[in-house]
């Protein structure tokens, strides 16, 4: 992999080294090994970020999850080390955050979500300490463990904010963790676990939520939707969400917590909000199919960032990233754009140490097992997946651009 201090033109640049924005440049590589590929991202870390969930269970070690960037980059992409400031689409050009101009003949945008730490008041300043936790940031993930593993009973409170969010079974699954660990620790009794959610489901896909729903009737823990955390009260050790009344008109209601996991508040990051490629929303504007950008033809976006209305997962990547590298070579190539994403995506739904209930759908919702098991059973067999075999795949075949087949054929289950 080359590193670049200047700013020349290159024939793709890809903003984002994470999953989305790897994949497509090893897979491009691998296909066309004479490509002129530029990748963009400033980290100098790569993490794995499906495992978090494990490493705050206490059931995966937080060095595996990382390894250094210009370790998966491909080898012959040119590795431009800084941060998106702006881009100029009308200009096939971009503006990095020290002031460098990086022109393009095309471009993929996946710089992934943003954590928006700020918008819960407290949160900041009371993460990592006193038992206030969260999986999603490298950082805070061994702090899950160390949580649970001191807690002795009282009042444990799981939150997740509206969505938009990367991985939304990921705050219910901590929970169903805890509740395990609780309970194999007879600590059960002692404890009283509540899930706080945002939304207005307990999971997107309605054809899970009743079999959620007996999983956390199993543990006893307390589902309370349209709760949104707002603010943190450290010293008091309390937690404050709004909701609406059945007027409509908008309270708040305080929950005092031993231990207290949260999901922040996600959104698309700022330079891509702020910029011409994206939607009202604030999201990269793409057909849901093509993954083309609908006003900009030389512009694809996938992953996190993209508006493809569908469940922001490393899973999702792995079937959009085969349709955006096939389409841009169809259109270096003067070819027609052929290749469609059906929106699939998957959730792991760990519901205990040993258990997945693995949730596989389409657009619209339409489930989608890939192999003839119940998607709504908890299985050993996904667990083994998860933990054990996910990871070397994501490693050394998803961001070697070894991809796997663009249509998505599931099979029924009986």
């Amino acid at each position: 992999m080359n590193a670049s201090s200047q700013s020349p033109s290159h024939q793709v640049v890809i903003v984002g080294g994470g999953t989305a924005g790897t994949t497509v440049a090893a897979s491009l590589l691998r296909q066309r090994p004479e490509l002129d590929v530029a990748v963009v991202e400033p980290s100098e870390v790569h993490y794995y970020q499906p495992a978090f969930t494990l490493v705050g269970g206490g059931t995966y070690d937080m060095d595996s999850t990382r390894r250094a960037q210009k370790e998966t980059l491909p080898e012959t992409a040119t590795w431009i080390h800084a941060g998106v400031a702006t881009f100029e689409p009308d200009s096939n050009q971009l503006t990095l955050e020290d002031g460098r101009q990086v022109q393009y003949e095309h471009l993929v945008v996946a710089p992934g979500i943003k954590l928006d730490w700020d918008r819960v008041e407290g949160l900041r300043e009371a993460l990592g300490s006193n038992g206030v936790c969260s999986n999603y940031s490298p950082e805070t993930a061994p702090y899950t463990w160390e949580c649970l593993r001191q807690f002795r009973g009282g009042n444990a409170i799981f939150t997740q904010p509206p969505p938009p969010l990367k991985c939304a079974g990921a705050p219910q699954k901590i929970a169903y963790l805890a509740a395990d660990h609780l309970r194999r620790n007879d600590l059960a009794p002692e404890s009283n676990l509540q899930f706080y959610s945002g939304a207005g489901a307990l999971f997107s896909v309605p054809d899970f939520v009743p079999h959620l729903q007996k999983v956390m009737d199993r543990y006893g823990i307390g589902v309370n939707l349209g709760h949104d955390l707002v603010a943190i009260d450290a010293e008091r050790k309390v937690a404050r969400f709004a909701t609406k009344d059945a007027n409509g008109e908008t309270t708040e209601v305080e929950q005092p917590y031993d231990l207290l996991h949260v999901t922040p508040h996600q959104t698309s990051p700022d330079f891509v909000k702020q910029s011409p490629l994206a939607n009202a929303d604030g999201w990269v504007d793409v057909d849901k199919g093509t993954t083309q950008h609908t006003r900009y033809p030389n512009v694809f976006s996938l992953g996190d960032a993209s508006s493809l209305p569908t469940s922001k997962t490393a899973a999702a990547v792995r079937k959009q990233a085969p349709v955006t590298v096939r389409n841009l070579l169809a259109r270096l190539d003067g070819q027609a754009l052929d290749a469609q994403y059906d929106g699939y995506t998957s959730c792991p739904l760990v519901t205990a140490y040993g258990k997945v209930m693995l949730a596989e759908f389409m657009y619209d919702g339409v489930v989608t097992p890939t192999l003839p098991l119940s998607p709504f059973k908890e299985s050993r067999f996904y667990w083994v997946v998860k933990k054990h075999l996910l990871p070397p795949f994501y490693w050394n075949q998803m961001l070697k651009g070894k991809e796997p087949d663009i249509a998505h054929k599931p099979l029924k289950t009986g």
